[in-house]
């Protein structure tokens, strides 16, 4: 029998964001949005530079289905950007460009879920 994986607790957006930080050596950034488009944490020395930014890829990957997405990617010869919605929050991540994309967005899915779980969420 395998032994249960020691997950660390994710009680707020900022942990998330350390969290995504950590596991994600080729990550640049990141911010964690509520499903309203609030910044609650991101990276850097100016997390509110993340709102319009954000806010605005989530808008576009929503109109370009016409409907609210639960993820998104979009790779330049630059980086790549993804974006995941789940249990209420949104992520936003930007990568070094070659990130594999499916274990990004399984991280960001991953770590979202852990914030809604968590108490006090």
């Amino acid at each position: 029998m395998t032994p249960p994986v020691d997950a660390p607790t994710l009680p707020d957006a900022s942990r998330v964001v350390d969290y995504l930080q950590e596991i994600s050596p080729e990550l640049r950034g990141c911010a964690i949005l509520n499903e309203a488009g609030e910044l609650l944490a991101a990276s850097g020395e100016d997390p509110e530079a993340w709102t319009e930014p954000a806010t605005e890829l989530v808008a576009a990957a929503d109109s370009a289905g016409g409907e609210p997405v639960a993820h998104a990617h979009v790779a330049t010869g630059e980086g790549e950007a993804f974006c995941v919605r789940e249990s209420g929050y949104v992520a936003i991540a930007v990568t070094e460009r070659f990130t594999l994309a499916s274990l990004m967005i399984f991280d960001m899915r991953n770590a979202l879920r852990r914030l809604a779980s968590a108490p006090n969420s």
